[in-house]
């Protein structure tokens, strides 16, 4: 290869490695910031085999942020729950999802080209965001103002050089930045190996559109429906087998005859074989590279939730980058994203690997006794929401980094989006009107909020049902938002741009003041989104 730079190498704010729905995520949020952005992806289109199949409600509300959730949920398909069923295809026990109050269906299946397609579209809206598909970042050399990156153009077999003052690394699990960095992978890897197969749904069978995870000793198997015509089977290679001979068409048929499907139900897009993984990088941040999704963590897919932990991990990070970019915060604040991610993501892994447990337990009679365990434990009032909130998708919240503890149990707590009258009269949905920006919410009186308007932060005030609209006023129209806020014995909060609660109080009591070296710093671009609309 030769090196072609002539000139300067370009300089952005933010460099980000990978193109995936992480990436694509945080090329969305940081356009949308006006943030000046290079993505960089080796590959030359999207991916075409489906990896994610699920998504849930903070996701979709991330997605919101950028215009892009109405027509992302165009092409879902809402989940109806989990049902563990036996070898004969008997209901052991079902794990209904549950509406946390996000504004977005709790739970629902994907088929993820799809997805990254509208993802990128997303991308698109933005003049300041540049994408280099077949590109490659060859190294990085992190200096005291930036991050200088040599990329390898696969098209032009040529070099280039970019600058930016930061970095994302989005690469995936086999991330080639992670290892320059030297940061170690810890975990183990799971001695199963997977068999995925993807297909094209061609007649409907019954139950073809419910989540089913056969708890079938000989062969445990997962059933997923995904949208726009598809639908999945995975299962395990049992050890006396060779994956290579599972690998084919008249294998992969005789599993699906198993199933008692055809091939008059469904056509045979690909199949592979995959290893699941618990790992966890040991930091997510060297200086100013940062490393996100599948590069800083892995975990099985039991609860569908791999995606959707490196959406929330841009989600935590993009407005920090912004912040300190517009200096608005302290450098100081970009060392909170592991502190404030991590737990989640440790709390959520555990519960998938959990719930891998039940599923694929190979010992008959081992199987038989928990069949027996969960059908007697059905009839006990409450037992499937325990089981649900503790083997299913834990809240959102962080109890360590950018929060003002004060005791108040509202704070570190993702505030729940319904739908508020705003003060034009209009029916919109609280983000909507928070626009990913500070914003202090209260009920009750509005003391000790000057240290906030001063810093620039607006003070709005809820309505209760019934209430009025006004300017710096919303009306909570089913009133969850004050229930919410009743529950926490708080009257007033101060909302991140990420939607998590930084600061509480309740009448009476003062509202912790803003972050040290807070301060209002404008955005370059408008911060309500372009929206994508479904197609025709």
């Amino acid at each position: 290869m030769n090196d072609t730079s002539t000139e300067g190498p370009a300089t952005y704010d933010v460099a980000i490695v990978g193109y995936g729905p992480v990436g694509a995520t945080a090329a969305n949020l940081l356009g949308q910031m006006g943030r000046r952005v290079v993505v960089i992806e080796r590959d030359p289109d999207i991916y075409f085999r489906a990896r994610a199949i699920s998504t849930d409600e903070e996701v979709m509300r991330i997605w919101q942020q950028v215009g892009l959730a109405d027509r992302l949920n165009a092409d879902m398909q809402p989940g109806a729950g989990a049902n563990f069923v036996d070898v004969n295809g008997e209901l052991i026990v079902k794990l209904l999802p549950v509406d946390r109050g996000n504004g977005h269906p709790p739970q629902q299946f994907i088929y993820q080209p799809a997805v990254d397609t509208v993802l990128r579209e997303g991308v698109d809206r933005f003049p300041n965001v540049e994408v280099l598909l077949e590109h490659e970042c060859l190294r990085l050399v992190q200096r005291p103002d930036g991050v200088e990156l040599m990329l390898a153009d696969l098209t032009t077999d040529q070099f280039k050089r970019v600058r930016a003052s930061y970095v994302i690394a989005a690469d995936g699990g086999s991330s080639s930045l992670r290892g320059q960095l030297g940061v170690g992978f810890g975990g183990r890897t799971f001695s199963e190996r997977w068999i995925v197969i993807d297909t094209k749904m061609l007649e409907p069978w019954p139950g073809h559109d419910q989540l089913r995870f056969h708890c079938n000793p000989a062969r445990p198997t997962v059933d997923c429906p995904t949208p726009l015509g598809h639908h999945r089977w995975e299962f395990p290679v049992r050890d006396e087998e060779d994956e290579k001979d599972l690998l084919s068409d008249e294998a992969i048929w005789k599993v699906l005859s198993a199933q008692g499907i055809t091939r008059a139900n469904v056509e045979i897009i690909g199949f592979a074989c995959y290893s699941h993984h618990v790992r966890f990088a040991e930091r997510w941040r060297v200086g100013r590279v940062f490393l996100a999704g599948d590069a800083a963590h892995a975990m099985p897919p039991w609860i569908g939730q791999g995606m959707c932990a490196g959406v929330r991990d841009v989600a935590n990070l993009c407005w920090k980058l912004d912040a300190v970019l517009t200096g608005a915060l302290p450098e100081g604040v970009l060392d909170t994203y592991q502190a404030e991610r991590l737990p989640h993501l440790k709390e959520v892994t555990n519960r998938a690997v959990k719930t891998g447990k039940l599923i694929i337990e190979r010992n008959p009679l081992r199987a038989a006794a928990r069949n027996h365990i969960f059908r007697t434990a059905n009839k006990v009032p409450y037992f499937t929401t325990w089981l649900r909130n503790n083997r299913w998708l834990p809240d959102a919240r962080y109890r360590d980094g950018l929060l003002a503890r004060n005791g108040n149990d509202a704070v570190g707590r993702l505030v729940p989006q319904p739908w508020v009258t705003d003060e034009n009269a209009a029916l919109v949905r609280l983000d909507d009107v928070i626009g990913g920006r500070w914003t202090v919410l209260h009920t009750g009186t509005d003391g000790g909020t000057q240290p906030w308007r001063s810093a620039g932060v607006p003070v709005i005030s809820i309505a209760s049902p019934g209430g009025t609209a006004a300017a710096g006023q919303i009306v909570d129209r089913d009133g969850k938002l004050t229930r919410w806020l009743e529950q926490r014995k708080a009257s007033i909060v101060a909302v991140r741009p990420d939607g998590f609660v930084y600061a509480a109080g309740r009448d009476g009591q003062p509202l912790p003041p803003p972050p040290a070296g807070f301060r209002a710093a404008p955005h370059t671009t408008d911060t309500t989104p372009t929206t994508i609309k479904e197609s025709a």
